[in-house]
């Protein structure tokens, strides 16, 4: 059975390297890219079977991205996970984008891990 890839897009690079070593110890296979733009770019050569996405982006807003994937025909059955601290009103962020769901920071390992394995296994 192969690694199941996720595509983590932070711009908090502690936060990143944290969350990818969390998630690499589960068996995991984690990508990590600081934009929305440069996750365009790799999501075209590399597809990962989940996105853990940050709302708060420099450039391209989370918000943006996550349309973006969800309109496009070959992308939008990637579960996508939206990852913020900031956001009040998250459920409803969630449901206009069409995320697959939330987590907030700072964030419980575990309760992230069970979120993944319930959109995409291990």
């Amino acid at each position: 059975m192969k690694n199941k890839i996720l595509l983590l897009i932070e711009d908090e690079l502690d936060l990143a390297e944290v969350t990818k070593m969390r998630l690499e110890k589960e068996g995991y296979k984690v990508l990590t890219v600081p934009s929305g733009e440069a996750a365009l770019d790799l999501i075209q050569k590399n597809l990962p079977d989940l996105i853990l996405l940050d709302l708060l982006l420099l450039g391209m807003r989370g918000e943006e991205l996550c349309r973006k994937l969800k309109s496009n025909d070959r992308l939008k059955t990637i579960p996508v996970i939206l990852f913020t601290a900031s956001v009040s009103n998250i459920p409803e962020v969630v449901k206009n984008v069409g995320a697959d769901g939330y987590i907030m920071k700072p964030f419980d390992p575990t309760e992230l891990i069970e979120k993944i394995k319930k959109l995409i296994g291990k």
